[in-house]
């Protein structure tokens, strides 16, 4: 049996392990040449470095309770902060958890409790954030923060789609993926780095801050805030072309943002309707879905907003 075809079994087997399907996986990203894949396994098994950006799926909700003591003796006990109060005064990251333990650690904590329950994070430090901000003349004497055991069981269902997603798209593309097996590698085999890094990315991180060049090598999305040749060079290396990515700068350029989720103001909105098109009949080498979260994405970064 080959490699892949082990891959695909075991990852649809009820109960199985997912540690060593990615080493399986390790394997086969290097015998295809595909170092981008074999990052995302090596960081998925071992866990994610501070200076690497987890992919969506691994940044969770936080919800917080806290502590609070008052004049004469009054307090608040166990009382829920609202996530948009804490977001407001400690930023994101306090409500956006990324997760960056290895899949082994996520199996432990998983496993941990049979019925299920929840998990306690470090938040003494939203402590000192949060004083005299909650309750009017109350201090802050305890935060706790958790997150759900089934939120981190997603974490692991995302991942085993991923593998499986991602061996059946490489079986379509690439078919000398499924005849690779164990052993010495033979002489005849070739890199497909271009192409198995492409699927790679459409699937692990919906190729919106991941790119392929040409010549098989990552792309990740810099473009500092009014930085419009950054802006063009994305969007065309994401698969749109130059000449549009030209005359979107500019429109972009000419706008004020109109908001954090939604950046493009009315002249960008009118030219994107009409030329999404493009990505529907080919002439951009990207979907219409990815176009979307590509334009939004650069748009953002450009405006300072992300």
């Amino acid at each position: 049996m080959s490699l892949l075809r082990e891959i695909q079994e075991a990852v649809v087997k009820e109960g199985s392990d997912i540690s060593p399907i990615l080493l399986k996986l390790r394997l086969l990203a290097a015998r295809l040449g595909s170092e981008p894949l074999e990052d995302w396994v090596k960081y998925e098994s071992e866990g994610y470095p501070n200076d690497v950006k987890v992919p969506s799926y691994r940044i969770i909700g936080v919800s917080y309770r806290g502590t609070f003591s008052g004049p004469f003796g009054s307090g608040i006990k166990n009382a829920p902060i609202p996530p948009y109060l804490i977001q407001k005064i400690a930023g994101k990251k306090w409500t956006h958890y990324q997760f960056r333990d290895g899949i082994a650690a996520l199996d432990e904590l998983v496993s941990g409790s049979s019925e299920g329950g929840s998990l306690h994070i470090d938040a003494s430090n939203l402590i000192l954030l949060l004083q005299g901000k909650v309750y009017e003349g109350y201090a802050c004497n305890e935060i706790v923060g958790t997150i759900s055991r089934a939120v981190l069981a997603e974490i692991q269902y995302a991942v085993r789609s991923r593998i499986l997603e991602l061996t059946l798209k490489l079986e379509k593309s690439v078919p000398e993926a499924a005849r690779i097996s164990f052993g010495v590698p033979k002489s005849e085999e070739k890199s497909y780095s271009e192409e198995v890094t492409k699927i790679s990315n459409q699937v692990i991180y919906g190729n919106v801050t991941n790119i392929t060049a040409g010549d098989g090598s990552q792309l990740f999305l810099s473009i500092g805030k009014g930085d419009k040749d950054a802006f063009v060079e994305y969007l065309s290396k994401s698969g749109i072309s130059e000449s549009d990515a030209k005359e979107l700068a500019e429109i972009v350029a000419a706008e004020q943002p109109t908001g954090s989720e939604e950046p493009f103001g009315d002249r960008a909105k009118s030219w994107i309707l009409e030329n999404l098109k493009k990505a529907a009949d080919g002439t951009w080498k990207v979907s219409i879905s990815v176009a979307t979260k590509i334009l939004t994405e650069a748009a953002l970064r450009y405006y300072g907003l992300k």
